[in-house]
């Protein structure tokens, strides 16, 4: 699984200071972080829907997008995707509950 996102983030990278009029993650850069954060919203809304509608493919592709834009704004951020399975890596046998609640006190 690691090497097909790595693939992917390794993709946007290159990508986002392509011709915009050839690349679509060109074009969605160039558009600013706010444009990328919205896709990710918008994206998270519909794989929600499709979630509850039982959308089994629906879901599929449309976390597909999520995940896509997700790393669109985490390249614009700078931050890797290994930095995020770094930090999932770290909770890993941690309450969630335990866990939200070290967040709180920071």
């Amino acid at each position: 699984m690691r090497a097909t996102l790595q693939t992917l983030e390794q993709t946007i990278r290159q990508r986002r200071n392509a011709d915009p009029s050839a690349s679509y993650v060109a074009k969605l850069a160039a558009k600013g972080r706010a444009k990328i954060a919205q896709k990710v919203g918008e994206e998270a809304v519909e794989t929600v829907i499709a979630a509850m509608a039982d959308d089994r493919d629906g879901a599929i592709g449309e976390s597909a997008d999520l995940i896509f834009h997700l790393m669109m704004l985490l390249a614009d951020l700078d931050i890797s995707f290994d930095a995020v399975l770094d930090e999932l890596d770290r909770r890993e046998g941690v309450s969630g509950i335990a866990e939200k609640a070290s967040r709180a006190k920071d």
